[in-house]
């Protein structure tokens, strides 16, 4: 699988959802446009997220969408994910990656030029850059420009995923910093329909990134 036209990227939230509306939330973004899914799980035990990244797993293949976890290795190790998504405090790309080996995703967060260019030298498929709008998540967040979104996605060579309070109403905001894509959480696992939210904001983000 490549990383190449998934515009929409899905970070999945579990808060105050049930097991039920967390599982039907990722299929139904998978079904309606999703093309990239991180598992983001903070709360529980290694066994925990474990057997949550299994049954994610099996929605994720289904719809053959590749399943990155954010900031575990040993778990995408154990459920064979696509991948992992690093943050600034987690363990180094190069370090990931040659735990990981070369056909691995390996995402990493980044607010700043340097970030940027760093993650890309140590070997990041992919950037996650943000937040670009506050968000409602329970993640710390620190607010990154469009501006310097634009600098980043000419400075490096791997593809840029706008990220952090993006909806289907603001996502034009955006458009001039030619990105990749744009990554969601909220809009799509909070929906009341996730489904007409997926394609919505699908839409939109194909019109922001031309």
């Amino acid at each position: 699988m490549k990383l190449t036209n998934r515009p929409l990227y899905l970070v999945t939230d579990h808060t105050e959802l049930s097991d039920e509306q967390f599982f039907n939330a990722i299929e139904q973004g998978c079904q309606n446009g999703v093309g990239l899914v991180q598992l983001r799980q903070k709360e529980g035990t290694s066994r925990e997220i474990f057997e949550l990244a299994q049954q994610v797993k099996t929605i994720t293949d289904k719809y053959r969408v590749p399943l990155l976890i954010d900031d575990r290795l040993d778990i995408a190790q154990a459920v064979d994910a696509a991948g992992v998504h690093l943050g600034q405090s987690d363990l180094p790309v190069d370090v990931a990656r040659n735990i990981l080996g070369p056909r691995k995703f390996i995402g990493a967060t980044a607010k700043t030029l340097k970030q940027a260019k760093a993650a890309e030298e140590m070997g990041a498929d992919y950037l996650g850059v943000g937040a670009i709008f506050p968000t409602t998540t329970h993640v710390k967040t620190v607010h990154t420009s469009v501006e310097t979104l634009g600098k980043i996605k000419q400075a490096v060579g791997i593809p840029v995923y706008a990220i952090g309070g993006l909806k289907a109403d603001n996502v034009d905001a955006i458009d001039g910093a030619h990105v990749d894509g744009v990554a969601v959480v909220s809009a799509i696992m909070k929906a009341e329909d996730p489904a007409k939210a997926a394609q919505e904001f699908r839409n939109a983000v194909e019109e922001a990134i031309g």
